[in-house]
């Protein structure tokens, strides 16, 4: 597999300029409405409320110190507050999709780090490698296998991998956790190490610090202060503190599952010289699909995101819009018979999830298919 800075589109196919129409009519949407790509009143309210189920449950555990199980509800509140602030706060504004005003967007965007996560390795892992490379295996940092889990249908098969589509959801709730104790480490140095990480050593000896600092103060907040000051035992808070991440952990990944990781969807491969034979656009289309686009409810939580296609798109659109531009962007694709993939109901998309798991679980492995 050719490293990420080698695989190109072929932007030469596109089905007689489907890119730039779909482009034009969006545009014109927006123009014709006189309105902004950006966040609305609606938008402003939801960041209140999201933030809002992070921060307040929180200064309630402390005040009022209740009882342990009155204790989990309100972590279990944090969790959801978690998941919200993940995927539609912090989501637009590291795309800058939530201002036109790039000091707001960085203000908004670092509400990641109230969370536990660090914006450059997001951005990386994100919009880079996700958004540039969607669903192909050894680029695409979100489908990369994980421990136990594999979700392409083309890294190696392993014996326990014939059982993931039962035991994925346990390790799904286990994300968040890895995230605020590791993986932001780690993925600095590896993303140094493959070049996708352009800063100088210095500078990533400056965001290292940071890091870290930034790490030791989530962690203080979370534990040193409830424990030392409002004398909650250790064990308490490590079990709120865990089932918080579980919460938020299951939500963040299954709601990128449904989007990517079902049957249906492409894992399209470049050839032998890093081409893939395809336009950019026609990729996202072919690699991602909606879920739940009825649902208002869903589509309020998960910050649009059950409007992948529409984010993948224009992901510096602000997703409170995604519901107008989704109708213009599927009878576009219609047009000029691009695949607009979408499940109505969040059980059909989470069905599909499952089929998915267990068809890659159970694929012949390599030495199998040599013989």
């Amino acid at each position: 597999m050719k490293p990420q800075a080698q695989i190109r589109f072929n932007n030469q196919v596109d089905k007689d300029s489907f890119s730039a129409t779909l482009r034009r009519r969006v545009d014109a949407y927006f123009k014709d409405n006189n309105i902004s790509k950006h966040a609305d009143a609606t938008m402003v309210i939801k960041s209140i409320v999201l933030l809002s189920m992070y921060i307040i449950p929180f200064i309630c555990l402390l005040y009022f110190q209740p009882t342990f199980a009155v204790s989990l509800a309100l972590w279990s509140i944090m969790g959801l507050g978690v998941a919200g602030i993940g995927m539609s706060i912090m989501h637009d504004a590291n795309h800058g999709a939530y201002s036109s005003n790039k000091f707001v967007n960085t203000m908004m965007g670092h509400s990641l780090n109230l969370i536990g996560g660090a914006v450059l390795n997001w951005k990386l892992q994100h919009n880079v490698l996700h958004h540039t490379y969607t669903n192909v295996t050894y680029v695409d940092e979100d489908i990369a296998d994980r421990a136990v889990l594999k979700f392409s249908p083309h890294t190696p098969v392993k014996s326990y991998h014939h059982m993931q589509y039962i035991y994925a959801f346990f390790f799904y709730g286990l994300l968040t956790i890895y995230w605020v104790i590791a993986k932001d480490i780690v993925q600095l140095f590896k993303f140094s190490a493959s070049g996708v990480n352009k800063n100088t050593t210095t500078e990533n000896a400056v965001f290292l610090a940071k890091l870290l600092f930034d790490k030791a103060l989530y962690l203080t907040v979370l534990f040193v202060v409830p424990c030392y000051f409002f004398n909650f035992s250790f064990g308490e808070v490590l079990a709120g503190f865990c089932l918080m991440h579980f919460i938020a952990g299951v939500i963040l990944t299954v709601v990128f599952q449904l989007a990517h990781t079902i049957e249906g969807t492409a894992h399209p491969l470049p050839n032998e010289f890093g081409v893939i034979d395809n336009d950019w656009t026609v990729h996202q289309l072919e690699t991602t699909a909606n879920f739940s686009p009825e649902n208002p409810l869903i589509t309020w939580y998960v910050g649009g995101l059950n409007f992948q296609v529409e984010h993948h798109l224009f992901p510096t659109i602000c997703h409170v819009h995604y519901p107008n531009i989704a109708p213009i962007v599927e009878a576009t694709a219609k047009e000029f018979g691009v695949p607009y993939l979408v499940n109505y109901q969040f059980m059909d998309a989470l069905e599909a999830h499952i089929q998915l798991l267990h068809r890659v679980g159970r694929l012949p492995k390599l030495d199998e298919v040599m013989a």
